[in-house]
């Protein structure tokens, strides 16, 4: 049997993210048994390393050199007390995940999966900034709504070089992540990159507890509303279900569908809020695997509750994997007008392993493609309308693509 289970909900890796200075993801929901077979077992940390590389009836590997460097080490390293055996499996297991040169299949030790498990539940504390690994280099995805990395005037696209003055680039990810973390009311300066800027330049970021608003409503002009999405976890659907419901008893002229800076999350979701826009049972995603007879397609309910007002739907380089999904739906139905900015493109679909330890794995197992058979992949979403939002837009809080929305819906 089976020394791992699947979480109960396995889902569609964004990034590599760090999320309020710690590491998580947003996935998407695929088919799986939530109670999985799990056989506990007690083996020592050689054993268990041996395990799974060497799967029955697999390929073996030679691992002659690994026990013979485990065995220099034992017997010569001169700090004995540094030879924590776990710690060395947990760190060969890192270095043979990241030899996949997947930078969306990610091992996670016990405290880290604790760490991921609470992410999702909501329960965060740091900064609310969404980093990614591109290159090699911790760059910003998102600054969340009202949070301390907003309003010290983080933006999309930020390279964080430093962290309290330590390269980011001599880290490692979770060494990053703990760096980044620390109590509210404590502060971190992060050195920042910045397109158009020629020098780096610090930013110093007070702490603090999280609070993720999935949804916000706003009516910016009489019939016109402006619902933002920014994430898809828990919290999304009856939010999103309550703010709906205050749009249809106001006989809506139009609605502007903010996905900007949202890195994705349960792709469940996201399919139930293009039910909420299209019409019948059609198709919302395709999800190819390795093998072709394990592909899958999810559908839209058929249930439409604002099938025919008109939508643009906001994008920039901040929206991510479920958003991309939402989005390209949208565009591929011609259903509204796509505006904005190009979208980060993160095509492909992980999946989350539970090990007997407390560890995990999320390894990347399909690809997903739009209705029109797209995979956007490192390429992302082109908007039909392309309007910019410029640093100088942001420092003096303008909206040229919110605007451009509202005239665009104004002038139907």
């Amino acid at each position: 049997m089976k020394k791992f289970k699947k979480f109960g909900k396995a889902l569609l890796v964004f990034a590599i993210i760090f999320l309020f200075g710690w590491e998580s993801a947003s996935y998407y929901i695929l088919k799986g048994s939530a109670e999985s077979g799990i056989e506990q077992e007690e083996v020592s940390p050689v054993a268990a390393f041996s395990s799974l590389i060497a799967q029955p009836g697999a390929a073996k590997a030679d691992l002659d050199v690994f026990w013979d460097v485990w065995d220099l080490l034992e017997d010569n390293y001169i700090d004995d007390h540094a030879l924590d055996k776990q710690r060395m499996v947990y760190g060969a297991i890192y270095g043979m995940v990241a030899a996949l040169e997947d930078p969306y299949t990610v091992y996670m030790n016990p405290d880290e999966t604790v760490e991921f498990t609470q992410s999702l539940d909501g329960r965060l504390e740091g900064i609310g900034a969404e980093l990614t690994v591109r290159e090699q280099a911790l760059v910003v995805v998102t600054p969340l709504k009202g949070s301390p990395a907003e309003g010290a005037g983080l933006l999309p696209g930020d390279i964080v070089y430093k962290i309290d003055g330590n390269l980011t680039a001599e880290m490692t990810l979770f060494d990053a992540i703990m760096n980044i973390r620390g109590e509210r009311g404590t502060k971190v300066t992060l050195t920042i990159l910045r397109e158009g800027r020629d020098e780096p330049f610090d930013v110093g970021i007070i702490r603090d507890t999280i609070n993720i608003e999935s949804v916000y409503l706003e009516e910016p002009e009489d019939g016109i509303f402006w619902l933002s999405v920014y994430q898809f976890n828990d919290n999304t659907t009856p939010e999103f279900e309550e703010k709906m419901n205050d749009i249809l008893l106001s006989e809506p002229k139009g609605l502007i569908l903010d996905l900007r800076n949202n890195g994705g999350g349960y792709l469940e979701i996201a399919v139930d809020i293009l039910s909420d826009f299209l019409e019948g049972e059609v198709e919302a995603v395709t999800i190819k695997r390795r093998n072709a007879g394990d592909d899958e397609t999810l559908y839209t309910d058929g249930a439409p509750r604002l099938p025919h007002v008109p939508i643009v739907v906001l994008i920039n380089d901040g929206s991510a994997s479920a958003s991309e999904i939402v989005a390209g739906a949208i565009q591929d139905y011609e259903r509204g007008i796509i505006l904005g900015e190009t979208s980060f493109g993160k095509g492909s679909v992980q999946e989350v392993d539970q090990l007997s330890d407390g560890s995990s794995i999320r390894l990347t197992i399909a690809r997903w493609f739009t209705p029109d058979g797209t995979n956007i992949d490192d390429v992302g979403i082109t908007p039909d309308i392309e309007v910019e939002m410029t640093d100088e837009d942001y420092e003096a809080e303008r909206d040229p693509q919110l605007d451009a929305a509202i005239e665009y819906l104004k002038n139907l």
